[in-house]
């Protein structure tokens, strides 16, 4: 028995005649009427009792037909969830993140993705981006979002947003109460940064380009640990939007004022070159819709 004779059957059962059922299905009565009798030889039950009104069910015919349609429905709902499941539109994605961008883009950028697409399951991974990169390789997970830009051959990167700049300072600091500071006041203010080459890069050229050198303080571990020195002493840290959403003791931030067109930090997401999930390509449409909606916004 296979699914093609079932279809026969259940048309024919539908129809109770063996002309309107074979009508149905495109065929001429005797293969269909063939078809019929060699399904109740293989069962070893009469499924039809041929009367001159058409063709009834039998209590076997009965039983039969009510499990046809349940496996055809079973078929069916099979068929759907391969075809979502091949689209990216079900399935499970894992997912690294670190540092600041965890309390602004990403977020926002993920609640966005599982709103549209409520049948994905989204797992986090927290992890510095070099162990990021070994889950990566190892399939642990499809995606990571990060301020830093890999090399590795093996990735691509790709551009998620861009946002921009705040001073975090200590609620004591005299720049604090200003509703915006020029470039030009962090002229000889202790600058704390992370120890990643972005931070000091960013302060570097933006004090260059108002005409002085910056005054670094020590390095902090990562933005966070920044963030938290400022509320501690006199230094000032320049770090993302995103940090404003972590309310840390003694710590405001004010915005940036500046004209410079590269003033902002960004976060990237970098995956496998040749991974081929539906899920992450799904995903991928959604960082670019999302980074282009951003980017327009500007």
């Amino acid at each position: 028995m296979d699914l093609r004779q079932l279809g026969y059957f259940v048309a024919t059962a539908e129809e109770q005649h063996l002309g309107r059922a074979a009508e149905r299905l495109h065929l001429s009565q005797p293969p269909l009427t063939r078809q019929i009798q060699a399904l109740e030889k293989e069962l070893g039950a009469q499924l039809f009792e041929r009367t001159p009104r058409g063709m009834l069910l039998t209590p076997a015919g009965e039983a039969l037909l009510k499990d046809a349609r349940d496996i055809f429905g079973f078929v069916e709902q099979a068929t759907d969830r391969v075809r979502r499941v091949g689209s990216g539109m079900t399935g499970r994605i894992d997912v690294g993140l670190h540092g600041s961008a965890m309390f602004g883009v990403v977020p926002q950028f993920l609640s966005q993705f599982t709103d549209l697409n409520p049948d994905v399951e989204v797992s986090l991974h927290p992890a510095q981006a070099p162990q990021q990169i070994v889950a990566i390789r190892q399939r642990r997970i499809l995606i990571a979002f990060e301020r830093m830009v890999p090399s590795e051959s093996d990735l691509a990167v790709e551009l998620v947003a861009r946002e921009r700049l705040l001073v975090a300072m200590s609620t004591k600091h005299p720049l604090a109460t200003l509703e915006a500071i020029p470039v030009a006041l962090l002229k000889d203010q202790p600058i704390v940064t992370a120890a990643s080459r972005t931070g000091p890069v960013i302060t570097l050229r933006l004090c260059r380009s108002a005409g002085f050198e910056p005054r670094f303080a020590a390095q902090a571990s990562d933005l966070i640990m920044a963030t938290l020195m400022t509320g501690i002493s006199k230094q000032l840290a320049l770090v993302p939007e995103s940090m404003a959403n972590l309310q840390l003791p003694g710590v405001t931030y004010v915005p940036l004022q500046t004209d410079a067109e590269n003033a902002h930090m960004e976060v990237h997401c970098f995956y496998r070159k040749e991974e081929s999930s539906p899920v992450l390509q799904r995903m991928l449409e959604a960082v670019r819709e999302f980074r282009n909606h951003g980017l327009k916004a500007r």
